[in-house]
């Protein structure tokens, strides 16, 4: 086998590696995230006094690195920033859908989400089923 080969060989091997780890850093960035979202309902549903949060959520995440543009692929979520004490007028539509979850079905809850379109309550309610928040039974909806 010439030199020649085995650098072409060397090379495909490194770039098959550097996909792999950058399809695990996308997922890991997303679970990530959702996370995030996550403990953010916790600390807002928590009873009693409010929990502390952890040293993960203190460390500053995407933020703090620098941006790289040419190394990244696909598409990334972005939020838009608020201030600090800002106060939602209404609840966000995964709200209203976790608070309705109390024995209705599918139909009735997106019913009763005014100015909600149907397929967005219906991918609220698999996200939370997915999380565990919500459980199906007899084709009712309960908050766990």
């Amino acid at each position: 086998m010439s030199t020649l080969e085995e650098i072409t060989q060397e090379k495909q091997r490194v770039s098959e590696a550097l996909a792999r780890a950058d399809a695990q850093h996308e997922k890991l960035t997303s679970e990530l995230s959702e996370l995030e979202a996550t403990e953010r309902v916790l600390t807002r549903y928590s009873k009693g006094k409010q929990s502390r949060r952890s040293p993960s959520a203190k460390t500053p995440t995407m933020a703090a690195r620098p941006a790289d543009t040419s190394r990244t692929r696909g598409h990334r979520r972005t939020t838009t920033a608020r201030p600090a004490g800002d106060k939602r007028s209404s609840p966000t539509l995964g709200d209203q859908v976790l608070a309705l979850a109390n024995g209705k079905t599918q139909q009735e809850i997106a019913a009763a989400c005014r100015g909600a379109r149907a397929n967005h309550v219906g991918v609220v309610i698999a996200r939370h089923k997915r999380a565990g928040r919500i459980e199906e039974r007899g084709g009712k909806l309960y908050a766990t």
